[in-house]
């Protein structure tokens, strides 16, 4: 057998040690980590390593073509000290970065920017000077993509403000897998994607702090996901808990989102998912989803939005402080809304929102079809005054089916029945 498959070349691997790196946890890493990472582009590529320890950040780092930064994970890791007993606690094993630069504000460069064809695997990232007994520090984002076909994998992004930018430069082809942690104000964002982007298997939970300062800042104030201008963008198991909103379709200025997700869910929020507008040719697809809160297709939509064997259910009053889920979709805009093989159950719980409907239809045009209502509740549906047409089929309901129409002739009923 060929000996370099069994030990491959180190000339194209380098150690941040070697470069002048210490992992103590409080020698400034930025110019080493930066010499080995334009050591290893100058050479076409390579590998560089980041062994086990705490390095410290005063400024920012730059993956170039072809490198990829790696530490010693091969799975995203969790630090979950701060509340499991017996847990490791951040920053205290693996390949852990610790960034301080640009504490107060938003608007710096980012810890982490990421070239054509590179890729970040394996590490850590905690912000040791953050906070989680009142509202978080502004930090600029923790990694952005600025080339093509680059990735993030196996990383935990332990409480960042900003998580994951994909959206201000030109990253088609992204690969984002295995991330996990707990962004405080934005996880990951994308934006001016022109081919397949892909983002799977990433975990947004509340790992580092559950403290009642940072539950009331993420509850009010975090998003989960938010996706811009894509063609097509594959979405797959990825979760989110505590978020104002866990997933945000919008064109923030570039244009508007064409997304399938599968497996992703949300939970305990004010709102799931907000679609403010999507592609007119495609739209967004949801399925084997689970979202905890309610969802908004808003008046601003084009596009079809489809929903398949999805479950939702609403978020109970005083739960974090929120007032609880009246209902559950509200659908609005000119697109067409598929509802099909879908579950619901807990809604109208809010108690200043008493009488609301499940579902309440105000989109020009929407079929609920196959699903189940598992309560028994004065309003299951509502079509409002905006819909041209809609079709309810073959439903089942707990106890009488209630569907409030606010216009004759237009909601065709069939074969639904009751528990």
């Amino acid at each position: 057998m060929n000996e370099k498959i069994l030990n491959p070349s180190l000339e194209s691997v380098y150690s941040v040690t070697d470069f002048g790196a210490v992992g103590d946890g409080v020698t400034d890493n930025t110019a080493a980590f930066n010499n080995a990472l334009k050591t290893a582009g100058d050479k076409g590529g390579g590998i560089v390593f980041v062994p086990t320890g705490k390095y410290l950040f005063k400024g920012h780092i730059n993956i170039p073509l072809a490198v990829t930064l790696q530490g010693v994970y091969s799975f995203a890791p969790s630090h979950q000290g701060r509340i499991v007993k017996k847990c490791p606690m951040p920053g205290e094993s693996g390949s852990v970065l610790l960034p301080t630069a640009d504490k107060g504000t938003e608007d710096g460069e980012a810890f982490i920017t990421i070239s054509h064809n590179a890729t970040l695997k394996g590490v850590s990232i905690f912000y040791p000077e953050q906070t989680d007994e009142h509202e978080p520090y502004k930090y600029p984002w923790t990694i952005t993509l600025q080339g093509r076909n680059c990735a993030v994998i196996d990383v935990e992004l332990v409480n960042p403000y900003n998580g994951i930018d994909a959206g201000t430069g030109d990253c088609p082809r992204h690969f984002i897998s295995h991330v996990d942690g707990q962004p405080l104000r934005r996880g990951i964002y994308i934006d001016q994607i022109h081919d397949v982007g892909k983002v799977e298997n990433v975990h947004f939970n509340p790992w580092w702090s559950c403290s009642k300062a940072i539950c009331d800042f993420m509850v009010e104030q975090g998003e989960a996901f938010l996706i811009g201008r894509t063609d097509w963008e594959y979405m797959m198991n990825c979760f989110s808990i505590f978020y104002k909103a866990g997933f945000i379709f919008d064109d923030f200025g570039n244009g508007l989102p064409n997304v399938l997700l599968t497996q992703c869910g949300h939970d305990e929020a004010p709102m799931t998912v907000v679609i403010n507008d999507s592609q007119i040719h495609s739209g967004i697809s949801f399925n084997n989803c689970q979202m905890m809160g309610e969802l908004f297709v808003s008046e601003t939509n084009k596009g079809p939005i489809k929903f398949n064997n999805c479950g939702f259910w609403g978020t109970i009053h005083d739960r974090l402080g929120q007032s609880g889920s009246a209902t559950l979709l509200n659908l609005n805009g000119v697109g067409h809304v598929t509802v099909n093989s879908c579950q619901f159950y807990v809604w109208d719980v809010d108690p200043d929102r008493k009488g609301s409907p499940c579902i309440n239809v105000n989109c020009d045009t929407a079929i609920i079809s196959s699903c189940s209502f598992l309560r028994k509740k004065d309003k299951h549906i509502t079509v409002g005054e905006n819909t041209k047409k809609c079709i309810i089929l073959g439903n089942m309901f707990n106890g009488d089916i209630v569907i409030e129409k606010a216009k004759d002739g237009v909601v065709e009923e069939g074969f639904n029945v009751t528990l």
